[in-house]
């Protein structure tokens, strides 16, 4: 009875670290698909609130995980709004003071124009296979698509959210839907991925619904315009002075 009790745990250990070590594959597959060492893309936010809708145009410029850069385009009244981000540190620009204001703290927290979207999760740029650990849950059919069913552990302190748990596409490798939990276990935010196109050889999503499920409101669609992977960007780009350009 104690040899089968110990070949019991050993075995359940054995599970535990395949589907770790499955989950952390499939994580590195992830961020193949969705990172790049430099990135240009227009997108619109279209903000589903309770009682209107407003759509919000960018053009934003990234490099690796510590630098980027957005312009809002449209409507007029955020035209020439411009937010830098340099490692953890993040300014704002308005164009109607031509002020430059440096975010820290529990400001990162608040809603970035109204969205659904926070300054922290816009700043979010690492890859998840270096801030989490995941375990494979199983498998399931979403949208007709067989999916992996993760759940993902922080493996950092610096991190906007403790848990998530990710249903990502098992031919191509793309999260289609998401939660994210509070480390109490309260959930915070849901995100589904659609209109998954295959850009430059790799599959990306052209749309994002995020859902702050402590707001009212049908949430904030990402919708992505136009994407450059791996170009070249001029190092002024992300500099202060390039806010009041």
């Amino acid at each position: 009875m104690k040899n089968r009790l110990i070949i019991a745990c050993l075995l359940s250990i054995w599970i535990l670290q395949a589907k770790a070590q499955d989950a952390n594959a499939i994580l590195e597959k992830v961020d193949k698909n969705m990172v790049s060492k430099t990135e240009i893309t227009e997108s619109e936010m279209v903000i589903r609130g309770k009682r209107n809708v407003q759509t919000i145009g960018s053009k934003s410029y990234t490099e690796g995980n510590q630098k980027s850069f957005t312009e809002y385009l449209y409507p007029e009244r955020e035209r020439g709004t411009k937010m830098l981000k340099l490692g953890d540190r993040l300014w704002i620009y308005s164009p109607s003071t031509e002020r430059t204001i440096q975010l820290s703290g529990h400001m990162l927290r608040q809603s970035v124009m109204g969205s659904d979207l926070s300054y922290e999760d816009m700043m979010e740029d690492r890859k998840l296979s270096e801030i989490y650990s995941g375990t494979v849950l199983g498998e399931e059919v979403l949208e007709g698509r067989k999916v992996y069913v993760l759940e993902l552990i922080a493996s950092v302190e610096d991190i906007s959210y403790y848990k998530r748990k990710l249903w990502i596409d098992q031919e191509r490798y793309i999260p289609l839907q998401e939660e994210l939990f509070a480390k109490s276990g309260q959930l915070l935010k849901k995100t589904v991925m659609s209109e998954i196109e295959q850009i430059d050889g790799r599959w990306y999503p052209k749309k994002i619904n995020f859902k702050d499920v402590l707001k009212a409101g049908e949430g904030t669609d990402f919708i992505l315009k136009k994407v450059q992977f791996n170009p070249p960007i001029p190092a002024y780009i992300f500099t202060k002075a390039s806010l009041k350009k």
